[in-house]
């Protein structure tokens, strides 16, 4: 996507220019020497073999993003955030030394991170190879919201506030809805705070707009936060962080760090927040408990109390906490030699999930994927999984199904899909349908705990939601919003 505009201020496309994208490069160049450098020194693996995996596994998540900044492409940063991910879920857990990867053998450990170098090489041939026009359906060419939506993000990102603070700490939402709500607020709130971040990288907000962007998105993450849950708040920082970042060329490294300080020394005292405030039954505490439930929070976050390694540093165990390598190497481990590839039966739950509940009342959950695979790998019991869900991942999905031919062949059809998004968006407005499928497809892209299912279906929802609104009001109202 291009970015010009008629009008002053208001950011109807996305250009990156070759000065920032030059730039943006330069730093992710020295960035991936300096902490490839680093654990060269200072890695904490069995062999050196796992010391290079680890860095070529490093090298494959940096390699997309780097190619986006150099050649200056005129897209959001999908794919490339995407394959990002890899470096904390895969690379650094392995060079950093997760404890739960002391289960297995050396062997054993080898060869899920060959799995995951096998998923990203095919991703990114896939992805580079693959070619095609930008479209010139409308669908990504023709804008379906008005020039003066500007004005009205910040309602939007309001909006969303209240909605959070209504559905977390009150039951005025009836169950029969919830669900409808929740994709159609958390669609407005992906639109609002990705738009908003990049009016900010632009330099297009004034003071007032500013002061209630960052209150609100404080407020946000406080409430969901509340949960003990981190990963919503995550995201919806990674989205921002993004948006600031694509806009302006401009890495906010002082206000990343205290944000990934913050995180560490929360999820540091996580553990022993769950069990005071989730046994027998979970209990969300009432807004005017917030500041006391907080300051409790961070007094075990830096006492480091629930934490089986005291000495070990709290940005080590956020690390840890994003990790999906050590459940790779479980499945590594168990199939096909102890238990059987499982053929596609996880993949079998996808069509029955865009099947709306109104029509299949008894429709399986979105996470009976998951389920199906902590249940098979003897992680939970049925009764467990009602009570919580434990991540696995695409990655390990594809090889509990078939090995490595599934994670080559997820890695084909990732790429093959991301490229025809891009392509389809590479010239066209991103207020088009196109554009904000796009804006939504990069807030999935940090889903990393997912499930094919799972990822596939809360899309599906997000998407019509955001989608769905200019539409109606497109085809119903006398004139576009």
């Amino acid at each position: 996507m291009n970015t010009s505009s008629s009008k002053p201020g208001v950011a109807r496309r996305l250009a990156p220019s070759p000065e920032w994208g030059s730039r943006l490069f330069t730093i992710g160049l020295l960035l991936l020497g300096a902490v490839s450098s680093y654990y060269v020194f200072n890695a904490s693996v069995r062999s050196k073999t796992h010391l290079l995996l680890g860095i070529a596994v490093m090298t494959l998540s940096f390699l997309p993003s780097l190619l986006w900044a150099k050649h200056g492409k005129p897209s959001l940063p999908v794919f490339e955030a995407l394959l990002f991910t890899c470096f904390n879920t895969y690379a650094l857990p392995l060079l950093n030394g997760h404890e739960d990867l002391l289960r297995y053998t050396e062997g054993e450990v080898t060869r899920a991170t060959i799995a995951v170098l096998v998923y990203q090489a095919a991703a990114i041939i896939a992805y580079n190879f693959v070619s095609g026009p930008p479209s010139s359906s409308p669908f990504w060419t023709k804008d379906v919201i008005s020039a003066t939506l500007n004005k009205w993000l910040g309602y939007g990102i309001g909006l969303n506030t209240g909605y959070i603070i209504v559905s977390t700490f009150t039951t005025l939402i009836p169950y029969s809805i919830g669900s409808v709500l929740r994709a159609v607020f958390f669609g407005i709130g992906i639109i609002c705070t990705f738009m908003t971040s990049r009016r900010l990288g632009l330099g297009e907000l004034g003071p007032a707009e500013r002061t209630w962007f960052f209150i609100n998105l404080a407020i946000q993450c406080v409430c969901m936060m509340s949960t003990l849950f981190l990963v919503s708040s995550i995201s919806l920082l990674l989205l921002a962080l993004v948006g600031y970042i694509s806009a302006g060329g401009r890495v906010p490294v002082i206000v990343t760090a205290l944000c990934l300080c913050l995180l560490a020394v929360l999820h540091n005292g996580k553990a022993a927040m769950r069990e005071k405030y989730w046994e027998p039954v979970r209990v969300i505490p009432a807004p005017t408990e917030l500041p006391a439930f907080y300051s409790e929070w961070f007094n075990h976050g830096l006492n480091g109390e629930g934490e089986p390694r005291e000495n070990k540093r709290m940005t080590g165990k956020l690390i840890d906490r994003t990790s999906l390598i050590h459940i790779l190497c479980l499945v590594v481990s168990n199939s096909p030699d102890q238990m059987p590839f499982l053929n596609g039966e996880t993949y079998a739950d996808i069509p029955a999930q865009f099947i709306p509940r109104l029509f299949w009342p008894n429709k399986p959950p979105g996470h009976v994927s998951t389920t199906r695979l902590s249940v098979y790998y003897g992680l939970q019991t049925e009764e467990d999984t009602q009570k919580t869900t434990i991540g696995f991942g695409m990655v390990s999905e594809a090889y509990a199904n078939f090995g490595y031919i599934g994670l080559f062949v997820l890695g084909i059809l990732i790429g093959f899909a991301f490229k025809k998004v891009h392509s389809g968006a590479s010239s066209g407005p991103i207020f088009s349908y196109g554009g904000l499928f796009t804006i939504i497809l990069l807030a999935w892209c940090f889903q990393v705990e997912f499930t094919l299912s799972l990822w596939l279906s809360s899309l599906y929802q997000a998407t019509l939601a955001v989608l769905g609104i200019p539409f109606l009001l497109r085809n119903f109202f006398s004139s576009p919003p």
